[in-house]
């Protein structure tokens, strides 16, 4: 098959995208767009991109553009997706999909209506270490699985200006996808505490003063729940991803401290259970071998050329090419990627909901069923 023809739009973190469409054997990377014409033309003749766009209508008006995939910042995300799936292109969006739920109800019924595909670019659940803790879950070796935990704590002072005083929960794909998708569960309902305050200042851009956020997920048709939380300003903690989940035979936590070793406990051989620290390996030979290398280095791991997500995301564990290998596969495939369009909302309608949650003292909050949305005559009501 002809190989999917890629726009990148949003060239800061973007950028690192760019080589792995340029050496992916079923991708062309096709165009680039950036409303700053001279960091478009700087970043086009590192890369040798011909076709450059300062306008996205005009880029999605180009019949050559097969997909687009966006890095622009958040409040921005719901808009140029819907707009790009109504031109009749496929999508990539960075986290999260959107700010509001019922923009996530929106973007479900244009991929509905459309037929198009759409894959929230969520880094966790194709790092290095969800992947081990994967197939540890697939061979059998965790047992039944009976809960899990994450968290991602963050410093984000300095960041752009849409980014001081952000509710934690209205970016909390980073660690909801992981508890959701490891067992493919959806959520149905979050509970959510916050907890502490930020700085006045900090306080007025969306009104919210919590300086950590902690919610508690149920899954639907599920035994099991998951408890996640999230800090971004005045809170004291080095950065933290972590992903952790608790089985009858084994389960995986995360370090305290990055740089360390994660621990395997294992149950009872014979009188009590037996921590072990473990070496988590590269998943490069999941792909194809032109972009394997990707998983250990990219435009960003050089000081030269640093990008703030890059570098206190330690790298995103390897997670680049996957996610270009995921979505461009789903293409060529036709079938859904994961995660696919109503698992996305999912995942980012909980955040949304648990900070409401939150404002509310812990208020329960049903999430939308988002498949039926997608798979039903409901579309159209």
């Amino acid at each position: 098959m002809k190989p999917v023809n890629i726009a990148i739009v949003g060239l800061g973190f973007g950028a690192e995208f760019i080589p792995i469409y340029q050496r992916h054997p079923n991708a062309n990377m096709y165009a680039i767009c950036q409303r700053n014409p001279e960091k478009l033309n700087a970043i086009g003749d590192a890369f040798n991109v011909e076709t450059r766009y300062s306008n996205y209508e005009e880029l999605l008006a180009d019949p050559n553009v097969d997909a687009v995939h966006i890095n622009s910042p958040i409040h921005n995300h719901a808009e140029q997706s819907l707009k790009a799936i109504r031109a009749g292109k496929h999508v990539a969006c960075t986290v999260p999909m959107a700010t509001t739920v019922e923009e996530c109800k929106e973007i479900v019924r244009a991929c509905r209506e459309t037929g198009k595909k759409y894959m929230m670019m969520e880094t966790v659940v194709y790092a290095r270490e969800f992947l081990f803790v994967k197939e540890l879950y697939e061979k059998g070796e965790l047992g039944k699985v009976q809960f899990l935990k994450a968290s991602h704590q963050q410093d984000m002072d300095g960041w752009p200006d849409y980014w001081p005083g952000l509710p934690p929960m209205h970016y909390a794909t980073h660690c909801v996808g992981p508890v959701a998708g490891l067992l493919k569960l959806e959520a149905e309902y979050v509970s959510c505490f916050g907890s502490g305050t930020i700085r006045e200042e900090l306080i007025q851009h969306y009104n919210s003063p919590f300086a950590v956020e902690s919610a508690h997920i149920k899954f639907k048709e599920s035994d099991l729940s998951a408890y996640v939380y999230r800090s971004l300003f005045d809170t004291a903690r080095q950065y933290r991803e972590s992903f952790e989940v608790y089985g009858s035979k084994k389960s995986f936590e995360w370090p305290l401290i990055e740089g360390e070793d994660p621990v395997i406990h294992t149950a009872k051989k014979p009188e009590h259970e037996i921590p072990e620290r473990v070496k988590v390996p590269d998943y490069a030979h999941y792909l194809p071998k032109e972009i394997q290398n990707f998983t250990t280095q990219g435009v960003y791991d050089l000081a030269e050329n640093s990008h703030l997500s890059f570098v206190q995301g330690s790298g995103h564990g390897g997670s680049h090419p996957h996610l270009a290998h995921e979505f461009i596969m789903a293409i060529i495939e036709d079938r859904d990627p994961f995660p696919n369009v109503w698992q996305s909302a999912n995942w980012t309608s909980v955040g949304i909901l648990a900070h409401e949650s939150a404002m509310q003292g812990g208020k329960l909050m049903n999430v939308p069923d988002f498949k039926s949305i997608f798979e039903t005559a409901a579309i159209y009501e």
